[in-house]
């Protein structure tokens, strides 16, 4: 027996009215009239039909050495899947001196049967020798197939060019991707430490030391290390126009990049740090919100393609009692904010509807481009007969205003308190099974551990 949704509008490789079977975990037919005897029947007229969401950028269960984020694996996952989501991508790291197969079991003890959605890991490198080289390609043959290197966090995560180069040049090699932080840590340390004197210590200032400049610079910097070692390189977190400019003009010269950004830096601006009191701790990020113009080039950006992916950098902290660190000192506020919950509304809301993109982008940089950026493609991302279940009914008449008091993310505030939610995930199947309905999650955790493949040379495919 198995589950027709009929009558909505699949949206992937155009928008069309059709009936999408489901048999066991995988999409078994699309069309007209293809409902078997004893199939249960969900009518879902007047619904798009999404793929699944995949989140390629989430911190959850993340110790930072005074606190750990207020979402771990089941929380931040449930809240994935009550937005839409049912795929996210964390982040293993690995620890100073140690290995980075200790690092990927390390995260996967903390993940384990926890999960409601689907789950894989890039992992975080710290400290690179011949050794690390060598377990980077054992990594990929058991399905980490991307990795990530920090151009911020001095004395802490951040790595030096000979780090950056060695590890691209290596990467090409061995069929991975690496994905980078790029923000100038050395300079960003030194404007820290230089406020932390002057007695500038209030939340503010954590975007006065993080410069728009700081971030482009490094942009500039890891494409120019990248062509030198002819190896492809995906940039996180993308925030400002300086940034999309130095994207656009490497893309322009055929240099292989790819970016990423949040509804963060879409939504959001630096007014938010002209809060009163302490109330601009919520945004301390890095990088840290922007000015509108820079919103409206991102904007642009993902109009246009120039960007590739729109994940969450989903990194919750409550604001009592764990932001509140660095209450006499911004550079002890944990840094990172909640977002895994509402990327799919804000982006339909804020996006989809005023005509900044189209649905199908929509699903391109929540679903589809990650899967194949990232190895899962075309099991994920995409609605099509052989590939996973995971699919939203996307109800677009629903109407709600975002609240902490009502999210499932496990933190006491929301950046988007009072902003108004067009549409719902109305039904979330993940794997064949329903996993969400109305916007709240519903059964067990079933969310499995997922082997990518090796990233592949995509100027063939993105044709």
């Amino acid at each position: 027996m198995g589950t027709v949704l009929r009558g909505g509008t699949v949206v992937g490789g155009g928008e069309y009215r059709a009936d999408v079977r489901i048999d066991g975990p995988a999409i078994a037919a699309i069309g007209q009239g293809i409902a078997q005897s004893g199939d249960r029947i969900i009518e879902v007229d007047g619904c798009y039909l999404l793929p699944g969401g995949i989140d390629p950028h989430t911190h959850f269960d993340l110790d930072i050495g005074t606190t750990v984020t207020a979402d771990d694996f089941a929380s931040g996952t449930k809240a994935a899947l009550a937005g839409g989501t049912t795929t996210i991508i964390d982040f293993a790291t690995q620890a100073k001196g140690g290995t980075l197969q200790a690092a990927l079991s390390a995260w996967q003890a903390k993940a384990a049967a926890k999960c409601f959605t689907d789950y894989g890991f890039h992992m975080a490198i710290t400290d690179f020798n011949d050794r690390i080289a060598c377990e980077m390609g054992e990594l990929v043959a058991q399905g980490v197939t991307s990795f990530k290197l920090y151009m911020a966090y001095k004395h802490n995560l951040q790595v030096d060019d000979s780090v950056i180069f060695r590890t691209l040049r290596h990467s090409h090699g061995i069929g991975a991707l690496i994905g980078f932080h790029c923000e100038n840590g050395d300079v960003i340390d030194t404007l820290v430490q230089e406020a932390i004197k002057a007695g500038q210590t209030s939340p503010r200032y954590h975007a006065l030391t993080r410069p728009a400049a700081a971030e482009a610079e490094a942009i500039h910097r890891v494409i120019s290390l990248a062509e030198m070692a002819g190896a492809p390189l995906y940039i996180v977190h993308l925030s400002c126009a300086g940034a999309v400019d130095a994207v656009l003009a490497a893309k322009a010269r055929g240099v292989r990049v790819y970016a990423e950004t949040c509804p963060q830096y879409l939504l959001l601006d630096d007014a938010c740090y002209e809060a009163a009191g302490f109330e601009a701790a919520k945004y301390v990020m890095s990088p840290p919100l922007r000015t509108k113009p820079d919103q409206e080039a991102l904007w642009n950006s993902l109009r246009t393609g120039l960007l590739d992916t729109v994940a969450t950098d989903h990194c919750s902290f409550n604001f009592h009692g764990q932001k509140e660190l660095g209450q006499h000192d911004f550079s002890k506020i944990p840094n990172g904010g909640p977002g895994v919950e509402h990327r799919l509304a804000l982006l339909y809301t804020y996006g989809v509807l005023p005509g900044r993109i189209t649905l199908q982008q929509l699903v391109d940089y929540t679903a589809t481009n990650a899967a194949k950026l990232f190895g899962l493609f075309p099991r994920k991302g995409i609605i099509a007969p052989g590939s996973d279940a995971d699919i939203v009914v996307w109800n677009p008449k629903h109407s709600a205003t975002i609240l902490a008091a009502s999210q499932t993310q496990r933190v006491d505030y929301t950046p988007y308190e009072g902003w108004h939610q067009q549409g719902q995930a109305e039904y979330v199947f993940l794997r064949g099974c329903l996993a969400a309905q109305s916007g709240k999650p519903c059964g067990e955790p079933r969310g499995e551990y997922l082997r990518r493949n090796p990233f592949p040379d995509r100027r063939e495919n993105d044709g």
